[in-house]
């Protein structure tokens, strides 16, 4: 399947955002994530399908100050 993950073409053989992450090696309770725009929470990741050419945006908290 074509995804566009964080602005980056990509070739990924999965079906949900959930096996998404997983294969990426994105884990935690601290992501937010949105596909083409819309963000999708925490507990309906291994619901949501994925289809080629989505635009899967994955965020993580940074550390700073």
């Amino acid at each position: 399947m074509r995804l566009i993950v964080n602005g980056e073409p990509q070739t990924i053989a999965v079906a949900t955002l959930s096996e998404l992450l997983v294969t990426l090696d994105y884990e935690g309770d601290w992501l937010a994530t949105a596909v083409n725009g819309e963000l999708v929470h925490r507990e309906d990741r291994a619901d949501h399908a994925l289809n080629d050419n989505d635009r899967i945006e994955i965020l993580t908290p940074m550390q700073g100050g």
